[in-house]
């Protein structure tokens, strides 16, 4: 009986690897010697599961909007569709909250991943679709608030905050301080929301 593939447990420590080097020493610095080291793995074997490096970073993309995307479905779960306010909160803690769940090691990646859309046109096509999602998504849960003339410019300024505390909390982290983040755009949120609606 032939033995069962481990392609995609090689797949994910390689991408586990990338994310772990690249958000000590960025991207450039990310070599495959290194990622294959931080796997527990051979560069042999990262060459033959991904094609090049940038094949590796999309991947990370995808997995890191996958993650995104279950934290922010889990904290709306837990709300009542018709609380509007509520789950414009949620969706923020989603990406901002401190707790067991949180990654420091996803949001330096990230960071690294938006600087590396500016340099590579594959991956802000990727990055750009992520975005696009992310935002639209904030847009309907503004939208319930305000109404949707409104919503795309309140959505698009707060989701500049927190994209705006993850660069902070990467490159010069200690800035902002411990736990402040997700309860600070919470209140702009509120603000925000509260005037239009008045």
């Amino acid at each position: 009986m032939p033995r069962p593939s481990n392609t995609e447990e090689r797949r994910q420590q390689i991408v586990a690897g990338l994310l772990r080097v690249m958000s000590e020493r960025g991207y450039e610095r990310a070599s495959v010697n290194e990622i294959a080291k931080a796997a527990g793995l051979s560069p042999g074997l990262v060459h033959y599961h991904f094609s090049d490096k940038q094949e590796i970073l999309l991947v990370l993309v995808e997995q890191l909007a996958a993650r995104g995307r279950a934290r922010v479905s889990a904290k709306l779960a837990k709300l009542a569709p018709e609380d509007a306010r509520g789950r414009v909160d949620a969706f923020v803690d989603a990406f901002l909250s401190l707790g067991p769940d949180a990654d420091t090691s996803a949001v330096a990646g990230w960071v690294t991943i938006s600087a590396e859309a500016i340099r590579q046109p594959e991956v802000r096509a990727a990055y750009e679709q992520v975005v696009r999602a992310d935002l639209e998504q904030l847009e309907s849960l503004v939208a319930a608030s305000v109404g949707k003339r409104k919503a795309r410019a309140l959505a698009a300024g707060l989701f500049a905050a927190v994209q705006g505390y993850f660069v902070l909390s990467a490159s010069a982290p200690g800035l902002v301080p411990a736990g402040t983040a997700a309860n600070t755009v919470k209140r702009m949120a509120a603000g925000v929301l509260d005037g239009e609606a008045a």
